[in-house]
């Protein structure tokens, strides 16, 4: 998607330093990467600026004590809310069973989101323009991958 402006974040040096190895190798003008956190930028954002958003197998903090560091919860998807546009789509993937079922609850209870899924199939099979990451790859989690997808009513 060329015509398409992608902007990345990412807190982990080394997944910055490897991403532009393969931008600048691949002479990709469209992507613009963030080293750090993306909530203090993101809250930065215009109203309903962004079409499409994608959460691809954040950091999970498996244990419970961390829990309050994942990046979904209600105040993230209250932020998606504000920034995406009325028909942006969301996905959120992860391999860890109680990090889906937490963001789920946080977007299903959010009255400016929509979860479409008609069956088991719709969150146990990669989307069509999925691709696979590198986390997604190490299968560290307690789970097959879960894909969410939502739409912004």
């Amino acid at each position: 998607n060329p015509d398409v402006l992608f902007i990345g974040a990412e807190p982990f040096l080394e997944g910055v330093a490897k991403a532009m190895r393969a931008i600048d190798s691949e002479k990709i003008t469209n992507i613009r990467l963030i080293n750090g956190d993306a909530r203090p930028i993101l809250e930065n954002f215009q109203n309903e600026c962004l079409d499409r958003f994608f959460i691809l197998f954040p950091d999970p903090w498996p244990k419970a004590r961390h829990h309050k560091r994942r990046l979904i919860n209600d105040e993230f998807v209250n932020l998606l809310a504000r920034i995406t546009k009325k028909g942006a789509k969301i996905r959120f993937a992860s391999d860890w069973a109680n990090y889906a079922e937490e963001a789920l609850a946080c977007f299903i209870k959010n009255p400016e989101f929509s979860w479409n899924a008609q069956s088991q199939k719709d969150w146990n099979i990669p989307p069509e323009d999925h691709f696979t990451t590198r986390y997604q790859a190490k299968k560290l989690g307690d789970c097959e991958p879960i894909f969410l997808d939502f739409i912004r009513l």
